[in-house]
């Protein structure tokens, strides 16, 4: 791919949204890759971009409009803004990476991207499960890329997938090993763990209370028609990844026609994920046991890292060079991540959404009849019931405007509300 690169007579030139943790390290892969080229980012904090150039040593110039931004780029430096229509407008740049932590924010320069011609690299995984099907639509009409970011545990599972399904093996189980989980979890709890590792308070307590696992794992089935047995899925607590043959019924979920998500806890090597294949060919089982992957016709593959912006600019290449996405929803959705009370919640109050006091998430298979609120958008919705710590919250239970920009948006992606 570096060759690939370096054969390119002008740099692919693109326009960072969202300057934090992700946002920041989009930007410094651009720095290290050549003719990849971040020409611009932005922020609502426009300090968050500032300190991620200087981080960096970077020239830059701050713009206020798009005939500034052009000469930016026509001179090869760095544009920062706080208004991120201008990527999205900008004619020079080739494709917009969202960065950002944002949903409804991000769905409109999500839209504004695909409208104003430019293809759609998706780092941030919760307008993907939002409204990756509608997006999808947009891109596909005018003949453009959107995809999720390679380097997210979905991203990585896909890559695996494509390769064990080249070989000749059937998926199973895709599953996520994760190393902690406290679903009670808030932005006053994990506020020291986040403060060490950098993080948003919010961002970091949907790490932990599994809702950013749920959002993965669900973007997966959506691409791939998997299911979940259970809501949340199981998430058995094992000392290793290789524990996972015994743990599940792999022989039902064969003979069930439908293979499965789910993750486990505290396993060794401590993070990564792992895919669950078989293979009944007697030729090909003395092959794999040859190379010690074990008698069958269960086979364990796994990789114990995923790391996150290293792997951003693979995605882009083949994006814009390739015109191939990694991974994008396939057909109507299959799976959504569902809001369930992290306390004993009251009627009329509200709900603060991903991350925060109030809810968690549980990925659930879609059903027709009472349709849970997608965690995604459950921030500011008013309660018309008490809930009760840990019960499921759908749309039944709540006070919510059909015609809104995200519900609206969110129906045209599923076709259901």
């Amino acid at each position: 791919m570096k060759e690939k690169l370096k054969a390119l007579n002008k740099p692919i030139r693109f326009g960072n949204i969202g300057s934090g943790a992700m946002g920041m390290g989009v930007y410094y892969q651009s720095i290290i890759t050549p003719n990849i080229e971040c020409s611009v980012l932005s922020d609502l904090d426009i300090n968050k971009a500032i300190k991620c150039a200087e981080t960096f040593n970077k020239a830059y110039r701050i713009v206020e409009n798009l005939n500034e931004l052009n000469d930016c780029i026509d001179q090869s430096i760095l544009a920062i803004t706080d208004n991120s229509n201008l990527i999205t407008e900008c004619e020079l740049l080739e494709a917009v990476c969202e960065s950002s932590s944002s949903i409804e924010d991000a769905a409109h320069y999500c839209i504004n991207t695909l409208e104003s011609g430019k293809d759609l690299i998706l780092m941030n995984a919760e307008v993907d499960l939002a409204f990756g099907h509608y997006f999808k639509k947009i891109a596909d009409k005018n003949n453009l890329i959107v995809t999720s970011c390679d380097g997210d545990q979905h991203s990585v599972l896909k890559r695996m997938i494509n390769d064990i399904e080249l070989w000749g093996l059937e998926t199973i189980l895709v599953g996520n090993i994760k190393g902690f989980l406290d679903i009670y979890s808030n932005p006053d709890k994990i506020k020291p763990e986040a403060d060490i590792r950098k993080l948003d308070y919010k961002m970091a307590t949907a790490y932990t209370d599994g809702s950013k696992l749920n959002i993965e794992m669900a973007l997966i089935a959506n691409n791939l028609s998997l299911r979940t047995q259970k809501p949340g899925m199981t998430g058995y607590y094992t000392k290793s990844v290789h524990d996972v043959l015994g743990l599940f019924n792999l022989k039902e979920i064969k003979n069930s026609g439908n293979a499965i998500i789910d993750y486990i806890i505290g396993a060794e090597p401590g993070g990564g994920v792992f895919v669950v294949a078989y293979c009944d060919n007697p030729y090909q089982q003395f092959m794999l046991n040859y190379y010690k992957l074990g008698n069958g016709p269960f086979y364990l593959f796994y990789r114990p890292y995923h790391l996150c912006h290293l792997e951003f600019t693979r995605t882009l290449i083949e994006g814009v060079i390739d015109r191939s996405p990694l991974l994008q929803p396939i057909g109507k959705r299959k799976t959504d991540v569902v809001t369930y009370a992290k306390k004993d919640l009251s009627i009329g109050e509200s709900l603060d959404g991903l991350g925060g006091y109030s809810c968690y998430g549980k990925v659930e298979n879609l059903e027709e009849q009472n349709i849970g609120l997608p965690i995604l958008l459950s921030d500011g919705i008013k309660l018309k019931r008490n809930v009760r710590k840990d019960e499921r919250i759908s749309l039944l239970d709540i006070e919510y405007d059909k015609s809104s920009f995200l519900f609206n948006l969110y129906s045209n992606s599923m076709d259901t509300i």
